[in-house]
């Protein structure tokens, strides 16, 4: 990896974080594309926090 995408990966990853904490704290249900990027499986994280909501695409 360059250190150009070495740096976008990163920085994309912190920001997938940001946003799926910010919906949890927020009682929204995450984008499935922000979880997948933290390596989360989008049905397995519904099922741990025992939300019924909708994961957006």
């Amino acid at each position: 990896m360059t250190m150009r995408s070495t740096l976008s990966a990163f920085f994309g990853t912190i920001g997938s974080a940001a946003k799926v904490a910010s919906a949890v704290e927020n009682n929204r249900a995450p984008r499935s594309s922000d979880l997948q990027t933290l390596g989360i499986d989008p049905v397995e994280f519904r099922m741990i926090i025992g939300k019924r909501a909708h994961t957006y695409k």
